[in-house]
């Protein structure tokens, strides 16, 4: 009985490079999000893109049906979706009187998306997903300011 698995170093690599490119992926909203003082940031937004990462790699090395993966991508979305809601209601708890964290919500889920996109291989999608939210963040931030408060707040 052997009690310490054999370890197959170049896949240990190749997981550890995913894990770091989810990361490196994720620090650009990760900075937005601090930058505005939001509920999540620096430290949340890299966290969701590693855990979504290994997750997925975890489901994609040891499941054998694509039924089963697409189950643990299902259970990843929703799982972030979860997050993202605590977003939202630490700002409606408040009492403010409107709904905040909606962006910061969506961003986080956005970030699961990054992960399970380095997972599967995608890695084109997680470079687009990831500049797509820095610029929606970065960009459209200043012109929502820009155009004033509506009207129905």
């Amino acid at each position: 009985m052997n009690l310490i698995p054999e370890i197959e170093w170049t896949i240990v690599l190749l997981h550890l490079r995913d894990l770091l490119f989810a990361f490196v992926l994720a620090l650009p909203i990760g900075w937005d999000r601090e930058q505005h003082e939001r509920t999540a940031g620096l430290r949340t937004f890299p966290l969701v893109a590693v855990a979504a990462c290994a997750y997925m790699l975890v489901g994609l090395q040891v499941l054998t049906s694509t039924d089963a993966e697409a189950r643990v991508m299902e259970g990843i979305i929703t799982g972030i979706g979860f997050i993202g809601g605590g977003a939202i209601l630490k700002n409606v708890v408040k009492g403010e009187g409107f709904v905040s964290g909606t962006a910061t919500a969506a961003s986080l889920w956005l970030t699961g998306a990054i992960g399970v996109s380095v997972a599967t291989g995608r890695l084109e999608i997680a470079l687009i997903l990831s500049a797509l939210t820095f610029f929606t963040l970065r960009i459209m931030t200043p012109a929502k300011v820009f155009m004033g408060p509506r009207e129905d707040k």
